[in-house]
């Protein structure tokens, strides 16, 4: 199967979407040359911007149900197993579907793939061995921390920062107040696991504006499977092959890093770093309710109230973008 839409060069993908809010709201108030209301095509411009949004929370969804599903592998082939056999099975469904062309490349093109290549492996490796050491939504609380501090530092609007400190409360909130009785090990291993998820963000956006459609996210997670390996084969060995094992991973392969990466990677087209670092905001959330859902992980009323503050501090990390899109769209250029 040849890659779908390979026609898009990167630079003509990532300049799509503003390009169609410029043009939208510059002609405000005027009919469209198809006759279409004003209204519905506001709607349509509205549905435009949100369309990202939508990319991310589904991909968080994914990934945090293809999380508690790894959890419940890792007796079989343990941390480094699990975080093996969900990279190589990953890499192996991205590259037949999308069959990326590995010529007519630059140094600072590979440099990119190498480099969001690493973010994925260590994020993944040191996600799981906080997994396997204390509980998943506490383990997802620290390690959102990494792109809280992202859309603090990389953002240039005041609101942003108001959001992400009323998404600090909620993860702070959700922590129980403090991480005093978690096991230390683990707990640093998922702070780590933020850090290296803050430079994913970076490197998903810049491999998004480099390749076309998924191409970028291919190579980056065969690197990131090479990576991987040795540590798995080291720890799991022959458990890998049990056909069993294999039918797991490749669900988590699919539920954690095929869907939420390419949908990820999607939305960073056309949506900034701070915002959708601040969506991420809602992995903690997602992440409970999937320890509720598939690890029995019971929710307290001060859980629903930090998961109500995340959620509200995503929502108006997305009003803010839509109305600042808007509004520039509707200033007129010099």
């Amino acid at each position: 199967m040849d890659s779908p839409v390979k026609e898009m060069p990167p630079a003509a993908a990532s300049k799509t979407a503003p390009a169609a809010v410029a043009i939208g709201a510059g002609a405000a108030g005027a009919e469209p040359a198809g006759g279409a209301p004003a209204a519905t095509r506001a709607r349509g411009l509205a549905g435009h911007r949100l369309a990202p949004v939508a990319l991310v929370v589904t991909g968080g969804l994914s990934v945090q149900f293809g999380s508690a599903l790894a959890v419940l592998l890792m007796p079989r082939a343990g941390a480094l197993g699990v975080v093996t056999l969900r990279l190589v099975l990953a890499a192996a469904v991205l590259m037949i579907v999308c069959r990326p062309r590995v010529r007519g490349y630059g140094r600072a093109d590979w440099g990119t793939i190498v480099a969001f290549g690493a973010a994925m492996a260590g994020m993944n490796i040191l996600f799981y061995q906080a997994a396997d050491r204390i509980p998943l939504g506490a383990a997802v609380t620290l390690e959102v921390l990494g792109p809280l501090i992202l859309s603090v530092v990389a953002s240039r609007r005041l609101m942003n920062l108001l959001w992400a400190g009323l998404a600090l409360g909620g993860v702070v909130l959700l922590s129980g107040g403090g991480f005093d009785r978690l096991d230390p090990v683990g707990a640093a291993f998922a702070l780590a696991a933020g850090a290296m998820w803050a430079a994913y963000i970076v490197f998903s956006a810049r491999t998004g504006r480099r390749f076309p459609q998924a191409d970028g996210l291919a190579l980056a997670m065969v690197f990131a499977a090479v990576l991987s390996l040795p540590l798995g084969i080291a720890e799991a060995g022959d458990k890998l092959l049990v056909p069993s094992t294999i039918g797991l991973g490749l669900a988590v392969a699919l539920m954690s890093s095929v869907l939420p990466y390419t949908l990820e990677l999607l939305a960073l087209r056309r949506l900034p770093a701070p915002t959708f670092a601040i969506l991420m905001s809602l992995e903690p959330a997602i992440a409970a309710t999937a320890g509720f859902l598939v690890l029995s992980q019971a929710l307290s009323v001060t859980d629903a109230l930090a998961i109500a503050l995340v959620i509200a501090a995503s929502m108006g990390a997305v009003r803010t973008q839509v109305r600042a899109t808007a509004r520039d769209a509707r200033t007129p250029n010099p």
